[in-house]
């Protein structure tokens, strides 16, 4: 399992070049239907997306108004004015999900929590899988028409606030990421398949620009028409 790991790092650009860098920011363009489930519809506007690459921090530019932004870690999500000013905070912010379903509603700061953990673990992926705290094993691969993916098995610990702690990543014969299944803990734990694609390469590390998550059938497979979250990302930059 170690040398696969190594083999996927290496692809996406490697750890010691990851290891250069503090944070990634990038431009966002988020849909899908979920948010419509709960009474926050997501419109099409542009917005800046920052991740912290050490730490589990992340930030949107902007949300709710033009001069305003989140400022999302495990203890805290935030919503303040570019000049720190709070509009809104919660601490602890997964409690607040407890006992969601799928139809809950959400409020503001809901909707800044899943934005910031969401896009910590997608910009950050695969390197994440490589943090001493995460356990990754191999499974059996996975045949997608005439590819067949190898898929790592990750067990997150308590102190990584992401969808869920079990998740797996597929990766192509490429070992490039091609999709990404979890259960979406925080809305009743329905499972979700996420499809990457479009490769592009910032500042020597190669990431997907476009992912497509779908609820997952009992055969293990996306459903096409059930389209919960789209994200598309561009102008992105390592710092």
């Amino acid at each position: 399992m170690k040398e696969l790991l190594a083999e996927i790092l290496a692809a996406h650009g490697g750890m010691e070049r990851w290891n250069e860098y503090q944070k990634v920011e990038a431009t966002i363009v988020s849909g899908g239907g979920f948010f419509q489930l709960k009474g926050i519809p997501q419109d099409s506007a542009p917005r800046r997306m920052s991740v912290w690459l050490h730490e589990e921090r992340s930030s949107v530019l902007p949300f709710g108004a033009p001069d305003q932004r989140t400022m999302f870690t495990p203890e805290r999500i935030t919503i303040e004015k570019l000049d720190g000013t709070v509009v809104a905070q919660r601490s602890a912010p997964k409690d607040s999900f407890a006992g969601h379903q799928m139809h809950t509603p959400w409020d503001p700061l809901h909707r800044a929590y899943f934005n910031g953990e969401a896009l910590w673990t997608y910009l950050t992926t695969p390197f994440l899988l490589a943090m001493g705290s995460v356990r990754v094993e191999e499974t059996e691969p996975w045949r997608e028409g005439a590819e067949t993916w190898r898929v790592v098995r990750a067990h997150f610990p308590g102190s990584i606030d992401t969808h869920s702690q079990i998740q797996e990543f597929y990766f192509g014969e490429d070992l490039m990421l091609r999709r990404h299944d979890y259960q979406v803990n925080i809305a009743g734990g329905f499972a979700a398949a996420q499809l990457t694609s479009d490769y592009v390469v910032a500042n020597g590390i190669h990431l997907p620009t476009k992912r497509r998550a779908y609820t997952r059938g009992p055969d293990r497979r996306p459903i096409r028409e059930m389209l919960m979250v789209s994200i598309d990302l561009s102008e992105i930059q390592f710092q």
